[in-house]
C-alpha cells in the first residue's frame, strides 16, 4: 500500500513509522527544513521538503498511484485544503484530515444532514475528505471515561459490548500476588478474561501458568459492574468521585466540561447519582481571562476561577485539596504532568493528565498520576483503522504500543473462515477477546469451540511484532 503523508511532525513521524513496519510505501512531505532533516535520519521512506498543498509537489510524491493521503500538518486549513485539491484531481485516493477545530465538525454535520441525498447519489464527501480524525473529542472522551471509573485507571469501551478492558494493579500481599493465572477463576465467579499483563515493564500475552506479582499490571476483559470485586481482589478499592476540579479551558476541558455538567443522564451521572447536583460539585480552573470568562459564560451554574492552580495558597484557600480528583487538560501536556503532581502532593486523592504520547504517560505513572490521557497516540490508532479497510472498525495502541487491539469484520474466503478458536490459536501472538456472532445485537466472551463465520465481529489482541502476520490471518492486511 502506498500512503502520502503531509506534516512530518510528531504524529506524522510515528504514522510513517508504523506504515513502514508494515512494509508499505511511505513519502513523508513537509516544509520545514529542520522537521524534514529529522524524519529524514529517522526514517526508511522518501522524505520531501515543500508544500504539502502544492499539487506539483503531490504527483512529485506519486498521488496518481497512492492508496491514501494523510493530512497532518499544525494547520486545519491546509489539512482541508491538500485533501480536496487531490480529491479534485484523484478522486478514487483515500483522505484523511487531522482537524482539530470543532467547529469544523458542527458545520460539517450540519451541510451533511441537510445534502445527504445529493452526497449520497454523488458518492462524495464533504470537503473531498473521506474521514476527518479530531483528537480534542477523542481525548475528552477518554477522560470521561477514566471519570466513570473512579478515575483510578484507564480503560477501553467498544460499541455494543457490556464488557470493557480495564487496566488494574496487583497489590503487594493481595489475593492475587503470587498466584498462578488460572488460579484466578477460584477466587470469583465473575466472568473476566485477563487480555495481557504488564511485569518488570514488559507487556506480554499471558498463559494460564504465568505468575502473578505484587506490582504487575493487568488488563482485564470485564463488565463494569464487576470492578469493584477485581479490584477487592487486586488490594484495591473504588473510590468515590463527587468533587472534580477541571484544570484548562480550551477546546477539550470545555468538551470534558459539557460532558460532565451538562448531560445529566450520561452513564457518569447514572454511575455516581450525581444528576443535577454535578455542577456543584465541578469547578474549572484556567490562568487565561478569556478563557475563563467564556467557561463562565457557557456554564453559569458552575464555579470559575481565573487563577494559576500551582499558584501557593490558591489551592487550600478555594479548598481544591479537598476535592476527589483533579483532571489537567490544558494544552501545555508536561505542565499537566507537573500540576497534577503537585496537587497530588497537596492532597488530593486521584489525578488524570491530558500528556502528550505514551512515552510520557508512562512517566506520568511513575510519578503517581492514575490515568495519563496520550493524545498524540490515539490520533494515530484512529488513522490506522481507517487505513486497514472497511474490515477493521476500530485499532487501539496498548502500553505504548507493544500491544495493539483491532475490531475486525471477519471477511470471505479469510483463512480463519469456519474454524474454532482452538484450531487457530498462537500463544504469544495473538488472543480473541470478544465475538460478535453474525446477525447477534452484542458481544460476548468466546470459547475454544467458538467458530468464526464471515460476518462476525470480532476484538482481538495482538502482539505489536506479530502484527501483520495476524491481520494477514484475518484477512485484514494493510
Amino acid at each position: 500500500m502506498k500512503i502520502v503523508i503531509v506534516g512530518a511532525g510528531f504524529t506524522g513521524t510515528q504514522l510513517a513509522k508504523r506504515l513502514i513496519n508494515g512494509k508499505n510505501d511511505v513519502v513523508l512531505i513537509d516544509n520545514d527544513e529542520t522537521t524534514v532533516r529529522h524524519a529524514s535520519n529517522r526514517l526508511d521512506c522518501n522524505v520531501i521538503q515543500a508544500d504539502g498543498n502544492n499539487l506539483d509537489t503531490l504527483e512529485e510524491a506519486g498521488i496518481e498511484t497512492a492508496d491514501a493521503l494523510v493530512c497532518v500538518t499544525s494547520n486545519d486549513e491546509v489539512n482541508m485544503i491538500t485533501c480536496s485539491l487531490v480529491d479534485s484531481v484523484y478522486p478514487k485516493v483515500l483522505k484523511i484530515a487531522r482537524v482539530r477545530n470543532y467547529a469544523y465538525y458542527m458545520n460539517t454535520s450540519t451541510a451533511i444532514q441537510k445534502h445527504a441525498t445529493k452526497l449520497s447519489s454523488e458518492n462524495r464527501h464533504l470537503y473531498g475528505i473521506d474521514f476527518m480524525i479530531h483528537p480534542d473529542v477523542e481525548a475528552a472522551e477518554a477522560i470521561v471515561a477514566a471519570v466513570e471509573h473512579g478515575a483510578i485507571t484507564d480503560s477501553l469501551q467498544f460499541d455494543n459490548s457490556s464488557y470493557e478492558l480495564i487496566r488494574v494493579t496487583v497489590e503487594k500481599k493481595s489475593r492475587l500476588d503470587g498466584i498462578a493465572l488460572q488460579n484466578m477463576r477460584k477466587l470469583t465467579e465473575k466472568h473476566f478474561l485477563v487480555g495481557y499483563i504488564e511485569s518488570n515493564g514488559e507487556t506480554s500475552l499471558p498463559s494460564g501458568g504465568t505468575i502473578l506479582h505484587g506490582g504487575d499490571y493487568l488488563g482485564v476483559l470485564m463488565q463494569r459492574a464487576d470492578l469493584p470485586e477485581m479490584l477487592s481482589l487486586c488490594g484495591s478499592k473504588l473510590k468515590d468521585v463527587k468533587k472534580i476540579a477541571l484544570v484548562g479551558a480550551n477546546r477539550i476541558g470545555m468538551i470534558v466540561a459539557e460532558r460532565l455538567i451538562q448531560k445529566k443522564t450520561s452513564r457518569f451521572s447514572k454511575f455516581f447519582g450525581l444528576k443535577s447536583k454535578m455542577s456543584q460539585d465541578f469547578v474549572i480552573v484556567d490562568s487565561n481571562e478569556a478563557n475563563a470568562k467564556a467557561a463562565s459564560e457557557r456554564f453559569p451554574n458552575t464555579k470559575v476561577f481565573c487563577a494559576d492552580i500551582t499558584e501557593e495558597g490558591f489551592v487550600e484557600e478555594e479548598g481544591i485539596d479537598k476535592f476527589d480528583l483533579v483532571i489537567c487538560a490544558t494544552p501545555n501536556y508536561e505542565m499537566n504532568m507537573v500540576m497534577a503532581a503537585y496537587i497530588e502532593s497537596l492532597g488530593v486523592q486521584n489525578s488524570i493528565a491530558l500528556v502528550a504520547n505514551s512515552a510520557f504517560g508512562e512517566v506520568a505513572r511513575k510519578i503517581g498520576i492514575e490515568v495519563p490521557v496520550p493524545i498524540r497516540d490515539s490520533v494515530i490508532d484512529s488513522i490506522m483503522s481507517h487505513l486497514r479497510g472497511d474490515s477493521v472498525t476500530g485499532i487501539h495502541s496498548v502500553n505504548g504500543g507493544s500491544l495493539e487491539i483491532a475490531e475486525i469484520i471477519v471477511p470471505e474466503e479469510s483463512e480463519v473462515e469456519g474454524k474454532a478458536l482452538k484450531d487457530i490459536a498462537e500463544n504469544g501472538k495473538f488472543l480473541v477477546l470478544q465475538v460478535q456472532k453474525h446477525g447477534e445485537e452484542s458481544y460476548s466472551v468466546p470459547g475454544g469451540n467458538t467458530v468464526l463465520d464471515a460476518g462476525d465481529k470480532i476484538i482481538l489482541i495482538i502482539n505489536a511484532s506479530e502484527n501483520e502476520t495476524v491481520m494477514k490471518k484475518f484477512g485484514t492486511e494493510l
